[in-house]
């Protein structure tokens, strides 16, 4: 019976259908597949129709419904391409004295250093071209005594200078607000940082020199022209200080006189290797370290 007829060996398998109800059985599984395609279509049809109405704007816009609101954010998103115009505001105005921890204004520096170098010192000392009065290093807020940090406690400022007449650096702390000078300490064999001043000086002696004739003929290489001015680098440095059984001996004084060693830079240029020199600023020599 068709009913009853199993494939040898396949136990466990559905019996097969007589052949009428085997068509009836087809037709339905048709049925229900075109059915499921049918659904599916129109679902995509309707996902369709709801984006278009949400991203077309729509006349509902114009009585500030939903569409209108889309339609004013693309709007604003044409109009942002506009930037508008930068407005540079000028700086407050710097007062003549400042409060507390504030950095000196500009007045205060000129003070400050009026008050430290009086008649007197300014003759008696040189600075580092050789003229009268002490070379310049710094000028800084001087710490608050006692841990003081109020609003109101007095600024004080503290000047350094260097008298290459005496190789010595003298230290001045003035009080700005009574304008005199409240300590004063001199030191000899102290070496602070060079100032931009001194800096050119030594970059003057050594184009000058005939040791420098190295440096001249590596700036012309790089640059076609002749080296005859500081402003032709850009130059840093560093203060030298002689070590035991240094060569020549005549740098053994470096320490104590103030010396520096110059590392040069072609604007916009290579570096030239000038570390060998020794450019002693208190008697104005140039000598190459390892000779004689």
């Amino acid at each position: 019976m068709w009913g009853r007829d199993v494939l040898p060996g396949a136990q466990g398998i559905r019996p097969r259908d007589p052949p009428g109800e085997q068509g009836e059985n087809v037709r339905r599984t048709v049925h229900r597949h075109l059915g499921k395609v049918v659904a599916g279509a129109a679902i995509a049809v309707a996902g369709t129709a709801v984006m278009v109405a949400v991203t077309l704007p729509g006349t509902a816009g114009a009585d500030g419904t939903a569409d209108g609101a889309a339609g004013a954010g693309q709007q604003g998103q044409g109009q942002g391409d506009v930037v508008p115009q930068a407005v540079v505001e000028r700086a407050p105005a710097e007062g003549a004295r400042g409060t507390g921890r504030d950095p000196l204004t500009d007045d205060e520096l000129k003070r400050v250093e009026k008050i430290a170098v009086d008649p007197p010192m300014f003759g008696a000392t040189q600075n580092v071209a050789g003229g009268r009065g002490p070379q310049r290093l710094s000028v800084d807020l001087a710490e608050p005594e006692n841990g003081d940090t109020a609003p109101d406690a007095p600024r004080r400022a503290e000047v350094a200078f260097y008298d290459y007449k005496d190789d010595a650096l003298v230290t001045k702390t003035v009080n700005l607000a009574t304008g005199r000078v409240e300590s004063t300490t001199r030191q000899h064999g102290v070496q602070p940082p060079l100032s931009r001043a001194e800096f050119d000086e030594a970059t003057k002696l050594l184009i000058a020199d005939p040791l420098g004739a190295g440096l001249k003929a590596d700036f012309k290489d790089a640059t076609g022209d002749v080296l005859t001015s500081p402003g032709q680098l850009l130059v840093n440095g560093a203060v030298y200080r002689a070590t035991p059984g240094v060569r020549p001996e005549r740098l053994a004084a470096c320490g104590d006189h103030r010396c520096v060693r110059l590392f040069p830079k072609v604007r916009n240029g290579p570096w030239i290797d000038a570390r060998h020199l020794v450019i002693d600023l208190s008697d104005r020599t140039v000598v190459a370290l390892g000779r004689g």
